[in-house]
C-alpha cells in the first residue's frame, strides 16, 4: 500500500532547529577561539579577571565547537540522512524535541559553569556531575530516536552512513559514562572514580575516542551521505566503505595510549597505543578514498560547485590529519611534537579542516532542503566561505607546525655541560609571530561563519517551512524516491 497520499512527512523541524543553532554555535564558538588566540598574542587581553582568563575560557572554546557546534551538526544530519535512507519517519517527536532542547540546555550550563571555574579538569570532559548527568540523558533519548527510526524503516537495506551515526552514538555514550563516574562532594565539585594512572588511561581512552567517534565516525555519516548526494554519483566503492567501516571502529578504541607517551602509564600500554595507532592509518585513508573517488566523472563540476569543494577539501584535510595522527604518535617523533604548539596545529587540522569544512558543506546542502528552498540565498557567499575557511585553516596549522618544531628543538637543545641552551621564556619569544599568524588564520576562519550566518539567515527568511513539511510526503515503500 503506498504511503504517498498519507499525512506523515518527515520530521524536519528539529533538523531545521539543530541546523540553526550549528551556525549560532559555529560563530558564537570560533569568535571565542579567536579572542583566547588573541590573549597568547596580547596577555593584556586575559583582562586581569579570572572569568575571562585564558585557563577558564579555553575549555569553554573547546566544549563550544566540539560539542555545540559539532554536536548540533551531527544531530542535524543524522535526523535528516536516517529518516530520508530509511524512509521513516523520526520514532518520536517528543523524544527528538528532548534532545534538541536538553542538548542547548547543556551548552548555556557550560557557558555558565565554566568561566566561574567549575570544571572536573578532564579534558573535553569538564562539565561538573549534575550536567554530566543531563548530558547522559540526552545521549540516551539520542539513542532511542535514532535507533527507534532505523528499526521501523520502509527499507530493507541499512544504508552505510547509519551505520556510522549509530556507532558514533553508542561509542560515546559509552565513553561519557565511564569516564564520568564521579564522586560528588557538593552540587558543583566532585572528584573522579579512578586515581592515578588509571585515571589518566581512561581520560585519555575517553579524550581520544571523542576524536576516534564524535569528531571521526559521526561526520564519515555525514560524508556518506552528503558527497554522493552533491556530486550525483553513487559512493565508489561500497563494499570498501563496509570494510573502512568495520575496520575504523576495531581500531580506533585502542589509540588512546599515544597520548601519554613518556609518562607514569606502564610502557607497554604505550606502545599498544602507538602500534594501534599506525594501523589506524589503513582505514582511515580507505575512507578518505572512497570519498575522493566518489567524484569519478564529476570532478569538473569543483569548478561551479562550492559546496561539493567544501565537502570534497575536507576529505583532504581528513587524509592530512590521519597521517599526521599516526606519524605523532609514534615515541621518537613524540618526543619532539609532545606538549608543543604541533599538537594543536594537528587537531586544528582535524577540526577546522575536516570537521568543519564537512559540517559546513553539509548544511549548504540540507538547509535549502528542510526549508523549501531551491538553494541557498546566495552561491556567491558560500564561495567566499570556501576561501576564507580553506586560507584561514592553512594559516593556523601551518604557523602552529612552525611554532611546534621551533618548541620542541629548543626545548631539548643542550649545552655541552648538559645545562638547557634555552630558556622556557625564550623558547615562549620564539613562539610570538606564529600565535600572531595563528589568530589571524582563526579570524579569516571565522568572518567565513559571519557570511554563512547571513547566508543562512536570509534563506531562512525567504522561505516557508510549514508549507513545504504539508506537502513533502515520504516516498511510498519500494519508490526510488530521494533517499540515498
Amino acid at each position: 500500500m503506498s504511503t504517498a497520499s498519507s499525512p506523515a512527512a518527515y520530521n524536519y523541524k528539529v533538523v531545521r532547529q539543530f541546523a540553526v543553532m550549528t551556525v549560532v554555535w559555529g560563530v558564537i564558538g570560533m569568535a571565542l577561539g579567536v579572542f583566547i588566540a588573541a590573549q597568547l598574542v596580547w596577555p593584556q587581553l586575559n583582562l586581569d579577571m579570572e572569568w575571562t582568563s585564558f585557563g577558564r575560557l579555553r575549555p569553554l572554546h573547546t566544549n563550544a565547537v566540539i560539542f555545540a557546534f559539532g554536536g548540533c551538526a551531527l544531530f542535524a544530519t543524522s535526523y535528516y540522512v536516517v529518516q530520508r535512507t530509511c524512509q521513516a519517519r523520526l520514532f518520536s517527536d517528543g523524544l527528538a524535541a528532548f534532545t534538541f532542547w536538553g542538548w542547548q540546555a547543556v551548552i548555556v550550563l557550560a557557558v555558565l559553569s565554566l568561566p566561574l571555574g567549575y570544571t572536573s579538569s578532564k579534558e573535553y570532559a569538564e562539565l561538573e556531575w549534575p550536567i554530566d548527568i543531563l548530558l547522559g540523558l540526552v545521549w540516551v533519548t539520542y539513542a532511542v530516536v535514532f535507533f527507534g527510526t532505523v528499526a521501523q524503516r520502509k527499507t530493507r537495506h541499512i544504508y552505510v552512513g547509519n551505520w556510522f551515526y549509530g556507532a558514533f552514538i553508542l561509542v560515546t555514550g559509552m565513553l561519557h559514562i565511564v569516564n564520568s563516574a564521579a564522586v560528588p562532594v557538593s552540587l558543583f565539585k566532585s572528584y573522579s572514580a579512578y586515581a592515578g594512572a588509571t585515571d589518566a588511561m581512561i581520560q585519555w581512552w575517553y579524550g581520544h575516542n571523542a576524536v576516534g567517534f564524535f569528531l571521526t565516525t559521526g561526520f564519515l555519516g555525514m560524508m556518506y551521505y552528503f558527497v554522493p548526494k552533491q556530486a550525483e554519483r553513487p559512493i565508489y566503492s561500497y563494499r570498501l566503505s563496509v570494510v573502512h567501516f568495520w575496520a575504523l571502529i576495531t581500531l580506533y578504541i585502542w589509540a588512546g595510549p599515544h597520548h601519554l607517551h613518556y609518562t607514569a602509564l606502564p610502557d607497554w600500554a604505550q606502545s599498544l597505543g602507538m602500534v594501534m595507532s599506525i594501523i589506524l592509518l589503513a582505514p582511515s585513508w580507505g575512507g578518505m578514498i572512497n570519498g575522493m573517488m566518489t567524484l569519478s566523472g564529476a570532478w569538473h563540476k569543483l569548478r561551479t560547485d562550492p559546496i561539493l569543494r567544501f565537502l570534497v577539501v575536507s576529505l583532504a584535510f581528513y587524509g592530512m590529519s590521519t597521517f599526521e595522527g599516526p606519524m605523532m604518535a609514534i615515541k621518537t617523533v613524540n618526543a619532539l611534537s609532545h606538549y608543543t604548539d604541533w599538537t594543536i596545529g594537528h587537531v586544528h587540522a582535524g577540526a577546522l579542516g575536516w570537521v568543519a569544512m564537512i559540517s559546513i558543506g553539509s548544511l549548504y546542502h540540507l538547509i535549502p532542503r528542510v526549508y523549501g528552498r531551491e538553494r541557498m540565498h546566495s552561491v556567491a557567499l558560500i564561495n567566499a566561505h570556501f576561501w576564507l575557511a580553506t586560507i584561514g585553516t592553512v594559516l593556523y596549522i601551518a604557523s602552529m607546525w612552525v611554532n611546534g618544531i621551533t618548541q620542541g628543538l629548543m626545548w631539548r637543545a643542550v649545552n655541552q655541560d648538559g645545562t638547557l641552551t634555552y630558556s622556557f621564556v625564550e623558547a615562549l619569544e620564539a613562539s610570538h609571530p606564529g600565535y600572531v599568524v595563528r589568530m589571524i588564520g582563526g579570524a579569516i576562519f571565522f568572518s567565513g561563519m559571519l557570511l554563512m550566518a547571513w547566508n543562512t539567515w536570509q534563506t531562512v527568511r525567504a522561505s516557508r517551512p510549514a508549507e513545504h513539511d504539508a506537502g513533502a510526503r515520504i516516498p511510498a515503500h519500494g519508490s526510488t524516491g530521494s533517499t540515498h
